[in-house]
């Protein structure tokens, strides 16, 4: 165990904060936090020092504090930052989190109402790909994927276990894709798909309705329920645009 120096300029509650924040980046702590009287006990500091550290870490979004429950971990959110195309396992991969995949359905079917989003009548045959997505041990998304059978057929034959489904078609299928849209809003999950997501009833979650296309056509149709607890999207803007009372006026001159 790490010792606090009381010879540091640093005050202790500060050394403390950053000795639990270590173990916390570390995985030593994951689920219910110390008591205050475990880390009076443990560390030999006052009750005082011990609650200025856990303001620190609660300040800095790390613990939550519940009245009469304890203190409670507060695991941090992936962002996603929303600059254009992007993937689930690329950002998991760039967070340095482990991506795996558990693979719920992987059949051929009839495209059904899927049909219009692929511009295909809905008696056309799809591949259908349902996948349960992990970080780590958690799970954090459900996947549901039509894709035209004429496409996407080999994958029936692939390890959809890991990796993004996007590097399997440009694989085993010769598709690069290269345009596509997306809609997404807060839904609460039905009870089959909470359990799935390990969300409690109640919870949100983001709906991800997305549309992918391969020079003009369309490869895949895909529903994606992503725990809100644990995602968080990022936007950023190269620029902002004055308000209108700040903007300079200008004249157009036409001959």
């Amino acid at each position: 165990m790490i010792a606090l120096d009381k010879s540091s300029p640093v005050p202790l509650w500060a050394q403390l904060a950053e000795i639990l924040r270590a173990k916390l980046n570390q995985g030593e702590i994951s689920s219910k936090f110390p008591t205050e009287e475990e880390l009076v006990n443990q560390y030999g500091v006052s009750r005082h020092t011990v609650r200025e550290a856990l303001r620190s870490l609660q300040q800095q979004g790390l613990l939550e504090r519940q009245q009469g429950k304890g203190t409670f971990v507060v695991h941090p959110r992936f962002e996603q930052p929303l600059k254009g195309f992007y993937s689930l396992a690329f950002t998991l991969a760039d967070q340095g989190i482990e991506e795996r995949s558990i693979v719920r359905i992987l059949d051929r079917r009839e495209c059904g109402v899927a049909g219009w989003a692929l511009e295909l009548s809905a008696d056309s045959r799809c591949i259908y790909i349902e996948r349960q997505r992990y970080a780590g041990d958690e799970p954090i998304a459900l996947d549901r994927s039509w894709l035209p059978e004429h496409t996407a057929a080999p994958l029936l034959d692939a390890d959809l276990t890991s990796g993004s489904l996007y590097d399997h078609l440009a694989r085993e299928c010769g598709v690069v894709l290269n345009g596509g849209m997306e809609r997404i809003w807060p839904v609460v999950p039905d009870q089959q798909d909470a359990e799935l997501l390990q969300l409690p009833p109640g919870d949100a979650a983001f709906f991800l309705e997305r549309i992918t296309r391969s020079d003009g056509m369309v490869i895949e149709f895909r529903h994606s329920l992503v725990r809100g607890d644990r995602y968080q999207f990022v936007v950023e803007w190269p620029s902002i645009p004055l308000p209108h009372s700040q903007r300079v006026p200008f004249t157009v001159s036409i001959p």
